[in-house]
């Protein structure tokens, strides 16, 4: 079986560089490995896959059908971590127009606090047969919390005692708000476990429900999963890729390459991009440090960012994501009239016009002085998505212990919400 590759070659880093970094990566992947580095009570995702039991994953694909069988579209409630990735993994797997071209369709909400949008959802799903999905650990999310409640009015005035059967809960095992709520009601639950933080949470029942409600494979995802954590816990530093994209990020910010862009040339593949840039945004950016994440969607964005890219202020490195082999692909047809002189590619499919596309960007921006690593993946499917997320989460907690950062806490996105709930009126407790 192939797997997914990791390459260098256009990174203007030296064997030497790699020679240099590497005793600091290997410990970082030791304190990680071995659980001794900070948080290292919420490295439950190194080994949920094997600790999952049969019926809690016989439960969560129960759900996923009756999902599928009893409605028209499934609305998944989550913000962060609790929805980036199970929106990754379904417009990863199901890709472009999924909600046009297969069923049920998936609508998100409570990911932002705007009262159009949610509005206008609601005109969109109310005469739909629908059910909920809401994912929150404490289950007080502000975001969430509100969407939640419109939605519950809705089911319940919709569907009446049969709501209850159509709203699941992600959270807690035993406390919140949420839990508390779903025990009273009768909603089904499923568990947020608790040495798992939100950003590594798609691993669980957090993006394992969503994506058996979407029509994805479960099963092909953990086995995948089980894949990754066997290669990526390898301690062969030339051999481990996760390893060496740590080293070679770590190499790159010491050079004052401040910001690491995630290019990807699938539009199906941009919200893996949003996930990932929380994953590393939350994870490295505390204490003064870490490397700025930001994506970009090629080749349209080559029509806006590249002339930065190419040209700009020289504090970027790029990672491509590439997948070797897209099964869905169109060739470009014969005109006799030749009208825009484009008969010279006629006949050849698209995805091979969009990997000339990367290889003359890679190129043209390798001339410019820009690093770039490729990763590459070969096809995009539910073993391979699963194995992608846990590469980018291994090398996250590794690149956090190189700095010498916690990558499992996030205490700066608390002082935003002190200043909001404080100008909510929010009463303090004594």
């Amino acid at each position: 079986m192939e797997n997914i590759t990791l390459n260098l070659q256009g990174s203007f880093i030296e064997e030497n560089e790699l020679k240099e970094i590497k005793p600091e990566i290997m410990a970082a992947q030791e304190m990680l490995l071995d659980r001794k580095g900070a948080s290292s009570e919420m490295t439950g995702w190194l080994d949920c896959m094997y600790r999952m039991d049969k019926k809690e994953l016989e439960d969560i694909k129960r759900a996923g059908r009756y999902i599928q069988e009893n409605s028209q579209a499934f609305i998944l409630l989550g913000i962060g971590g609790s929805y980036l990735g199970a929106k990754a993994a379904i417009e990863a797997v199901r890709g472009d127009f999924h909600n046009e071209l297969c069923s049920p369709r998936v609508y998100y909400a409570g990911q932002n606090l705007s009262g159009p949008y949610l509005k206008k959802l609601i005109q969109l799903v109310k005469e739909k047969e629908i059910c909920i999905i809401v994912i929150s650990k404490s289950g007080t999310t502000l975001e969430t919390a509100l969407a939640f409640r419109v939605f519950r009015d809705l089911m319940e005035e919709k569907y009446k005692e049969e709501s209850k059967n159509r709203i699941f809960v992600v959270t807690d095992k035993e406390k919140g708000a949420l839990k508390t709520m779903s025990d009273l009601k009768g909603y089904k639950t499923f568990v947020v476990p608790d040495d798992i933080g939100g950003r590594y949470s798609v691993i669980t029942p957090v993006g394992l429900l969503p994506m058996a409600a979407a029509g994805l494979d479960i099963d092909k995802f953990m086995e995948g999963l089980r894949s990754a954590a066997e290669e990526y816990g390898s301690r062969n530093f030339e051999t481990n890729p996760c390893l060496l994209y740590a080293g070679a990020r770590n190499i790159l910010n010491r050079r004052n390459k401040e910001i690491e862009i995630l290019v990807n040339y699938e539009p199906s593949c941009i919200s893996i991009a949003e996930w990932w840039k929380q994953l590393y945004g939350e994870s490295e950016g505390k204490e003064g440090k870490g490397i700025f994440p930001a994506s970009l969607n090629f080749t349209t964005d080559l029509h806006s960012m590249g002339q930065f890219v190419q040209e700009g202020r020289e504090i970027l490195f790029e990672t491509t994501l590439r997948i070797e082999n897209c099964e869905d692909d169109l060739e470009v047809p014969f005109d006799s009239n030749d009208f825009d002189k484009l008969n010279y590619i006629a006949g050849k499919s698209f995805s091979y016009i969009n990997s000339k596309a990367f290889e003359g960007t890679f190129l043209a921006h390798k001339e410019g002085n820009v690093p770039g690593l490729i990763i590459t993946i070969p096809k995009m499917d539910e073993f391979y998505l699963a194995k992608l997320f846990y590469f980018f989460m291994m090398s996250c907690g590794i690149s956090g212990y190189t700095i010498k950062v916690d990558p499992f806490t996030q205490p700066g996105v608390e002082a935003y919400k002190k200043n909001m709930f404080r100008l909510l009126g929010k009463k303090e407790r004594i």
